[in-house]
C-alpha cells in the first residue's frame, strides 16, 4: 500500500519536476513557450495512465462492446448472479394483490412502488409470511413534509400533472398518525 501512495502521489511530481529542470535551462526560458505546457500535459496524462493501472482491476472491462452501461469487474460476475435481490418492485406485488394494484396504479401514489412503504419483499409470501407495514407519520412525511426545495407541480403521473400537497408537520393534524384519515392506496380521504 505505501508503494501505491508513493507511486500515485509521488511519482507523478517527480516526473513533472524533471521535466522543468530538463526544459528550464538555469533560467533561461525555452524558444518554444508553447511546448511546455505540451509536455506538461503529456507527462500528466502518462502518469495518469500509470496511477490508474495500478488501482482499477485489469478485469474491469465492458462487455458485450457496450462501452455506456456493461463496465464492470467481470471477476464479480458470479456473485452478483448469487446475490439475493431484496426489492422485487411493484409487478412482483400485482399477482397476488391485484385489488391494491389496480387502486394504486390510477391514483397520484402511481409511481411510488409497494415496498417503499410495505418493505423489501425478499422472498414473501414464504419468508417473510406477512410484510410489516410502516403506518407511521414519519413515512409520509418523507414526500410531503413542506420544504422549500420541493416541486409546487408533480409530473410524470397518469393522469398528468397535480399539485404536490404538502403539509408543514407541525400544524397540520400532529397528534394524529396520517393512515387514520388518508388511504394510501387511493390517496386520498377515507370514505
Amino acid at each position: 500500500m505505501p508503494l501505491l501512495i508513493f507511486l500515485a502521489f509521488f511519482l507523478p511530481s517527480l516526473i513533472i519536476f524533471f521535466c522543468f529542470t530538463i526544459f528550464w535551462e538555469e533560467g533561461r526560458k525555452m524558444k518554444s513557450h508553447i511546448l511546455r505546457p505540451i509536455y506538461i500535459l503529456i507527462v500528466v496524462v502518462i502518469a495518469g495512465l500509470v496511477a490508474r493501472s495500478f488501482f482499477v482491476p485489469a478485469d474491469f472491462k465492458a462487455v458485450d462492446g457496450d462501452y455506456k452501461y456493461q463496465w464492470h469487474r467481470v471477476g464479480s460476475e458470479d456473485f452478483w448472479k448469487n446475490f439475493t435481490v431484496k426489492y422485487k418492485g411493484t409487478t412482483y406485488c400485482a399477482d397476488c394483490h391485484t385489488d391494491k394494484f389496480d387502486l394504486i396504479k390510477v391514483s397520484k401514489h402511481a409511481m411510488i412502488q409497494c415496498e417503499n412503504c410495505h418493505g423489501a419483499a425478499l422472498d414473501h409470501p414464504e419468508n417473510p409470511e406477512k410484510l410489516v407495514v410502516d403506518k407511521s407519520r414519519e413515512l409520509c412525511l418523507r414526500c410531503h413534509a413542506k420544504l422549500p426545495y420541493r416541486p409546487v407541480t408533480y409530473t410524470a403521473l397518469p393522469k398528468g400533472n397535480i399539485a404536490f400537497k404538502m403539509q408543514d408537520p407541525d400544524e397540520h393534524n400532529p397528534e394524529y398518525q396520517c393512515v387514520e384519515c388518508h388511504d394510501v392506496h387511493k390517496a386520498d380521504f377515507k370514505l
